[in-house]
């Protein structure tokens, strides 16, 4: 699944391509994603030029001359793929996850500009797409989640707060999209890592000292990785065909059996599951 980095690098490299281009054509082949497409989803879209490319946690919100959004969500397999007219190019996925180059199935819709055009594909159709009339009712929608660790409110006041009495580990209320958004299972073992903090731990057993490691490493892994392009799991690439290179620099994330990378630290990665979600951390180096 894209995390915020891969989302944001995807909006970065497609606001490039798209802002202030017009929606000649729209051509849906599947309408049965996570959420059916309406019948009459094309309508909104053809004809319409795009004026902004935005991402808010992992969503990415196209706006149009309308006033009328365009959400993405990539769920666990989806992903944009940039086809010009007339080149064979390879290396056209947009996204994070699949085939670097368009596969021929699960190619659900296809957004015809000019002398191009951007495919959803989607093999699990987990991710979806929607329409939102005003950007009244699209912040309402996106009220149901939290902050992300990029904004600027996302400090210890504001993580003490969400952590309260929690009872859940850290672990999971890292992943919890209604305690913080953009946080995906790759950089939370990464985050609490850099924090020394065990991914067991509760939310109520915080210490001070814990929540703003919390704060200040969140931000920093995640930054890191945007610098970096995003991470490659599967073949992530930006517009321009370069390949995330995050996933150099990680320090526990599928690194099970391998050595602690913290000086003077001889232990070796583990790697245990909380909720059916791998988990990779240093016994000694996160002890708390």
């Amino acid at each position: 699944m894209p995390e915020l980095p891969e989302v944001e690098i995807v909006k970065q490299s497609l606001k490039k391509t798209i802002i202030y281009k017009k929606i000649i054509n729209v051509k849906v082949s599947n309408r049965n994603l996570r959420f059916k497409l309406k019948k009459n989803f094309e309508t909104y879209l053809i004809k319409r030029k795009i004026t902004d490319v935005l991402r808010i946690a992992k969503y990415l919100i196209i706006a149009l001359d309308n006033n009328k959004y365009l959400i993405i969500h990539f769920g666990m397999s989806g992903t944009l793929h940039l086809l010009k007219k007339d080149k064979n190019i390879k290396n056209t996925n947009l996204s994070f996850y699949n085939s670097c180059d368009l596969p021929k199935k699960h190619n659900h819709i296809e957004f015809f500009f000019d002398n191009f055009k951007v495919i959803y594909n989607d093999p699990r159709r987990f991710g979806f797409l929607k329409i939102f009339n005003s950007r009244e009712i699209l912040n309402k929608y996106l009220d149901n989640y939290e902050k992300e660790p990029l904004n600027k409110n996302f400090n210890v006041n504001h993580l003490k707060n969400i952590l309260g009495s929690k009872k859940k580990n850290i672990k999971n209320i890292l992943l919890d999209q209604k305690c913080i958004s953009g946080i995906g299972n790759i950089y939370a073992n990464e985050i609490l890592f850099f924090s020394k903090i065990n991914p067991k731990k509760l939310g109520k057993n915080l210490s001070d000292i814990d929540i703003k490691k919390l704060v200040f490493y969140s931000k920093k892994v995640l930054n890191n990785a945007i610098l970096k392009g995003g991470s490659t799991i599967r073949n992530f690439k930006n517009a321009n065909g370069i390949e995330g290179k995050f996933q150099d620099d990680f320090k526990v994330y599928n690194k099970k059996g391998l050595k602690c990378t913290n000086k003077n630290c001889i232990q070796v990665i583990k790697k245990i599951t909380i909720s059916n979600r791998s988990t990779f951390y240093c016994s000694y180096c996160q002890k708390s």
